[in-house]
């Protein structure tokens, strides 16, 4: 009987969601993402898509444009319907169904925007075969998998924590041992994270007082969780999940040990979830003064949920037999020249001294510039964690995760989401809600141009950032006005 009732509510749910316009838009969005991601410049060259598009002569350079195109509308008719979902401007939603929805196409495509899942599975290919990934890169088994990975990651060992390793090899097993199918079916981790994410995150909010509508809509129907955890395949959607899920698990009062447990485990997925172990005490015994007693008391705290966190994580590490080389391959992100804050000013400096001849090294400026980012995102969370922290432990773990993205030697817009997918339960600003929104249409630029870039039609990413531009301004006066009728 209640397993009747479960699936009429979703049944329910779920047709609620598609009277809503802007639900069928994002479809048609994803659709039209999916339709357009067929072209060279994330498909791998021993991708099973490349026999249907040579064949129908889907490979030319007016097919790249067209791909290109189909992408570039893609991204606007999500943005638009995210928009029009926002809480001020729809009535009730049932946020979940929206996704759902909005992510049936993207289910059994290739990776979108991204060859990680690609790598993921040679990685787990690895494993079946014997071979651990902490010591060498997937191209010492030449073959499909190996083929699969971008070839500037091919011979670099993986940086990920050892449970993700072993999902991955599980994962490959469960294929058949299939490339390609491995690497689609990677997504169901992501998937699962996702799920974490969109049933938690709202029921956070409720136990901080914060609108839940306005933090499942920039949480949950985010284009960029969409394109890079749904579609991306990210193993950065499992670890937020599990990092939700412990934040939810020390809302409930008597469970912040059980919660740093799981911070152990999401970080055996990927390490920067340790962060969080630091905050969870805090969350329903914050700091308010500085009596002896209370500070003694708080720094246990800390000191018990780091070390179960910290347990937990090298228990899992040992059971998996790949213990901690990871060690040797955290420098492997920084290995590639690819955008990020200080990198760009790195690049920009180097261009200046190679003019005048003045670094025979040709990249000292790059270097020296990721260490001072290095440097002041560390820094930086350590003055939040003695200060931000002690009251609002939310907003130290998304503020710091934010300042460790955009510090870091490589940005990505899935990095972005550490920290703004709990920006929302701190209840920011309107002017740090509108940077968030900003950001966020920057990296979705930002994907746009580079798979413009890569299928030789940088003219049509750049000609639509004009476009995403004139959209958020769009909205955003549209939310202004209601604002003030609203007043």
């Amino acid at each position: 009987m209640r397993e009747k009732l479960v699936r009429g509510r979703l049944a329910a749910g779920l047709y609620d969601a598609w009277q809503l316009r802007p639900a069928r838009t994002g479809l048609l969005a994803t659709f039209l993402i999916v339709l357009g991601s067929l072209t060279p410049a994330y498909l791998p060259q021993n991708s099973p898509w490349w026999g249907p598009l040579r064949a129908w002569h889907l490979n030319t350079t007016g097919v790249k444009i067209l791909g290109t195109g189909l992408v570039i509308a893609g991204i606007g008719l999500l943005v638009d319907a995210w928009f029009r979902l926002r809480p001020s401007a729809q009535g009730e939603v049932q946020h979940w169904a929206v996704l759902t929805i909005w992510s049936l196409p993207l289910i059994g495509s290739p990776p979108t925007f991204s060859h990680d899942a690609y790598s993921y599975a040679a990685q787990g290919w690895m494993l079946v075969n014997g071979v651990n990934p902490y010591e060498a890169g997937p191209g010492v088994l030449p073959g499909a998998f190996a083929d699969q990975v971008a070839w500037v990651w091919r011979f670099t060992p993986a940086p990920y924590g050892p449970l993700s390793l072993v999902m991955s090899q599980g994962i490959v097993v469960l294929s058949g041992l299939q490339p390609y199918l491995s690497t689609v079916l990677m997504r169901l981790p992501a998937l699962v994270g996702v799920a974490l994410i969109v049933g938690l995150l709202p029921r956070i909010a409720d136990r901080f007082g914060i609108d839940r509508r306005n933090t499942a809509w920039f949480a949950s129907l985010n284009p960029l969780l969409v394109i890079d955890f749904v579609g991306g395949a990210h193993n950065d959607a499992l670890m937020m999940g599990l990092v939700v899920l412990a934040v939810w698990l020390s809302c409930q009062g008597r469970f912040w040990l059980l919660g740093a447990a799981t911070v152990g485990v999401a970080a055996t997925i990927k390490q920067p979830a340790f962060l969080t172990a630091y905050a969870l005490p805090l969350i329903t015994q914050p700091l308010d003064g500085w009596a002896k007693g209370r500070i003694a008391r708080t720094v246990a705290r800390i000191a018990a949920s780091c070390a179960t966190s910290i347990a937990t994580f090298s228990l899992i590490s040992l059971a998996t037999g790949l213990g901690f080389g990871w060690l040797k391959a955290v420098n492997v992100p920084g290995l590639v020249v690819t955008v990020s804050p200080f990198t760009l000013v790195g690049q920009g400096i180097q261009l200046v001294l190679n003019y005048f001849q003045l670094d025979r090294t040709e990249h000292a400026a790059i270097r020296y510039s990721r260490t001072v980012g290095l440097v002041i995102s560390a820094a930086g969370t350590l003055l939040m964690a003695v200060t931000v922290a002690r009251r609002r432990p939310i907003a130290f773990l998304s503020w710091s995760y934010l300042l460790i993205a955009f510090g870091g030697p490589a940005l990505h817009s899935w990095y972005v989401l550490w920290g703004s997918l709990l920006l929302p339960l701190t209840n920011p600003s309107r002017r740090l809600a509108r940077v968030a929104l900003w950001t966020t249409i920057v990296l979705l630029c930002y994907s746009a141009v580079n798979l413009a870039w890569r299928n030789g039609a940088l003219a049509l990413g750049i000609a639509a950032l004009g476009g995403f531009w004139w959209q958020l301004n769009h909205h955003e006066r549209a939310e202004s006005r209601r604002s003030e009728e609203d007043r």
